[in-house]
C-alpha cells in the first residue's frame, strides 16, 4: 500500500510503525473471509482492509478522528483472525491499538459512552471495586432488567447470580512444589478472572506444584494492562504494565523465574507484546522485553513438562468426556498456540472434537459484549449453534471472557482447560459439572 507520510509524521516511531505496517497491505482481501464484523455484516468499512483504509487516511491527513472512523473502530473485536489470514504479514493489532489511541486522544465521545468506558476501566482491573459492582448490579437485576435495553442492559447482565468467595491463592505468596523442585514459575492471579472465577488460579496452582513447579503470585502485580490497552488509554495501561513489570523483576532478580505464566489468554497475548509496547522508554524497554520473553500460557508451558499420572475417577466419571474444544482468539490468533490444549486435554483422557468455524470469535473481547452488545450477542448465538452441532459434555476454553459470554448463551458446562486437566490428576471435580 502506497503512503503519503511526511518526514515530520516519520519522526514520530509510532506514525514511523504505522506506516511500516501499512506498506504491507496489498489489498488483496483474504481477511474479509475471517473477519467476525464482516461475516455478520457484509460492510467493507467492517473488515480489517476497510479498517486500514480509515485509519490510513486518519493517520496522514494528521487529523482526529471522526464519527464515522471511530464506529468501525469500535466495532473491530480485536480478535486478529485477520492476522493469521493475512499471507503479507501485516501486523494489524499494532495497527489497530495504535489508531485507538489516536482516537481516544482526538475524539470526544458522547458523554453516556465516556461515563461507562471510564467506569468499566476504573472498576474491572480493580477486583474489590469490581466484585461490589457486580454484587449491587445482582440484586438489582430482578427490579431493573426490564427497564433497561443496550449497553446497560448487557452490563447487568453480566452479573452472575451468585459470585464465588474471593480466594487465599490469590493473594502474594509462595506455593511449594509437590516433591523435587524442577522449576519457579510467577503465575499471573489477573483481576476479572479472580472475582468472576476463583477456582481457574486454584486449578492452575495445584496443577503446577504437582508437576513439580514452585508457583508465585509476586506482590504488587494486579491488571496487566490489556483491559484499558484495547480501549485506547495508553497511560492507564502503562502504569499496570509497569507494575507488572516491577514486580516481576524482584522475583526475577532475587530467586529467578523460569515462566511467567498466564491463563487467561488475553492477558498472555499483552504481556507477551511489553517489549513492542514499551520499546520507546529507555528506562523500561530492556525489562519489558525480557518480561515478554519469560511469558508463557499455562497449556503452552505444561506441554514442555512430563505428564503428571492421571487419577481414576469418581463411579459414574469413568467414561470419556466429550469436550468441545472452543479456542480463544488471542490463544489461536495472538499467541499462535493451537495444539497444546488439545493435546493435554486429550492426554488426561477426555474425547477433544474441534467446533466449526473455530476461527470467529464468540464475541466477548475484553468489553465489548458491553460495549457492542447486539454484535457480540449474534456472534455468541453463532458460536453456540456450531458447538451444540457436536453434542459435547463439556466445552473447555482458556479464556475467562469467552467462559462468560459462551456460558450466557447455552446449558452445556463451559469449563476452563486448567481445571479439566486438575480435575484429571487427582484435584476437585469443577463445580459446574456437579
Amino acid at each position: 500500500m502506497q503512503t503519503n507520510f511526511s518526514l515530520a509524521q516519520l519522526a514520530d516511531p509510532n506514525i514511523e510503525e504505522a506506516e511500516s505496517i501499512l506498506r504491507k497491505c496489498v489489498h488483496c482481501g483474504f481477511c474479509t473471509a475471517t473477519c467476525p464484523t464482516y461475516v455478520l455484516l457484509g460492510d467493507e468499512l467492517d473488515s480489517p482492509r476497510g479498517r486500514i483504509y480509515l485509519i490510513k487516511g486518519m493517520l496522514e491527513e494528521g487529523v482526529a478522528a471522526t464519527a464515522e472512523v471511530t464506529k468501525h473502530l469500535d466495532r473491530c473485536l480485536s480478535c486478529l483472525s485477520c492476522m493469521t489470514t493475512c499471507p503479507s504479514g501485516v501486523n494489524y493489532m499494532h495497527l489497530v491499538d495504535h489508531a485507538r489511541n489516536h482516537v481516544e486522544h482526538s475524539y470526544k465521545r458522547p458523554l453516556f459512552e465516556r461515563l461507562l468506558r471510564n467506569l468499566l476501566s476504573y472498576l474491572i482491573p480493580r477486583p474489590f471495586w469490581f466484585r461490589g459492582a457486580l454484587n449491587i448490579a445482582s440484586l438489582t437485576k430482578p427490579l431493573v432488567k426490564n427497564f433497561v435495553s443496550g449497553r446497560v442492559k448487557a452490563l447487568i447482565d453480566l452479573a452472575p447470580k451468585d459470585l464465588p468467595a474471593a480466594s487465599v491463592v490469590d493473594q502474594p505468596q509462595t506455593f511449594k512444589a509437590v516433591g523435587e523442585r524442577k522449576g519457579r514459575v510467577a503465575l499471573l492471579s489477573g483481576c476479572a478472572q479472580t472475582v468472576l472465577a476463583p477456582s481457574i488460579n486454584e486449578a492452575a496452582i495445584r496443577l503446577l506444584t504437582k508437576h513439580g513447579i514452585e508457583v508465585v503470585i509476586a506482590k504488587g502485580v494486579g491488571c496487566c494492562g490489556s483491559l484499558v490497552h484495547h480501549m485506547g488509554k495508553e497511560a492507564m495501561a502503562e502504569q499496570q504494565m509497569k507494575a507488572a513489570i516491577r514486580g516481576w523483576m524482584t522475583e526475577i532478580e532475587g530467586e529467578g523465574l523460569d515462566a511467567i505464566i498466564t491463563n487467561a489468554s488475553g492477558c498472555g497475548t499483552t504481556i507477551k507484546d511489553y517489549g513492542f509496547m514499551l520499546r520507546n522508554d529507555p528506562d523500561w524497554a530492556e525489562r519489558a522485553a525480557k518480561i515478554s520473553g519469560l511469558a508463557k500460557d499455562i497449556t503452552e508451558y505444561l506441554a514442555e513438562l512430563e505428564p503428571v499420572a492421571l487419577v481414576d475417577k469418581e463411579k459414574g466419571d469413568e467414561a470419556a468426556k466429550i469436550v468441545a474444544y472452543h479456542a480463544p482468539c488471542s490463544i489461536q490468533h495472538g499467541q499462535k498456540i493451537t495444539r497444546q490444549p488439545k493435546e493435554l486435554l486429550t492426554g488426561a483422557g477426555f474425547v477433544v472434537r474441534d467446533v466449526p468455524e473455530g476461527h470467529l470469535c464468540c464475541g466477548s473481547a475484553g468489553t465489548y459484549n458491553i460495549m457492542q452488545p447486539e454484535l457480540a450477542e449474534k456472534l455468541r448465538d453463532r458460536k453456540v449453534k456450531n458447538i451444540e452441532t457436536l453434542t459435547p459434555d463439556i466445552i473447555a476454553t482458556g479464556n475467562i471472557g469467552c467462559q462468560c459470554q459462551i456460558s450466557s448463551g447455552t446449558d452445556i458446562p463451559v469449563v476452563h482447560n486448567v481445571e479439566l486437566l486438575d480435575w484429571a490428576t487427582g484435584g476437585p471435580k469443577p463445580e459446574v459439572l456437579e
